[in-house]
């Protein structure tokens, strides 16, 4: 089964909501919530996926050392198996847009499960909840 390495950002406002996006129509998954980040390029390190991630998709700047490893997901999928490690980022430059066509909304920690994930997204949800309540 091929191994797909994933990244994620909990992006955690003042008010301490969690930034979560919607997979837009015509992607796998569509419909469903997630933290923002994507695939690492071949020799990509985590860290600098996450920030090149942010800023296609959210239009913002994002330092490395504003970056901190909270936790990580690993789920296996029918055709591949997923590893996901969730950062933490509470500071960043720029305007937070969709650049993507995807919904976006602040959540507060403890709605976060009302939200539908996909199945590797959801089992973060604990550590946010520790991190922030």
């Amino acid at each position: 089964m091929r191994l797909l390495l994933v990244v994620a950002a909990a992006l955690i406002d003042a008010d301490s909501r969690v930034l979560i996006a919607q997979r837009p129509e015509g992607k796998q998954l569509a419909g469903l919530w997630e933290f923002p980040g994507g695939k690492l390029h071949e020799g990509e390190r985590p860290e600098a996926a996450l920030i090149r991630e942010l800023h296609e998709e959210l239009g913002i700047e994002v330092e490395e050392a504003c970056l901190a490893p909270l936790t990580f997901a690993s789920h296996a999928y029918p055709d591949f198996h997923l590893l996901m490690p969730l950062y933490v980022c509470r500071r960043w430059r720029g305007q937070l847009m969709s650049r993507e066509a995807q919904a976006l909304k602040w959540v507060r920690p403890h709605n976060l499960r009302d939200y539908p994930m996909p199945p590797a997204d959801a089992p973060l949800i604990p550590a946010l909840l520790d991190l922030l309540t």
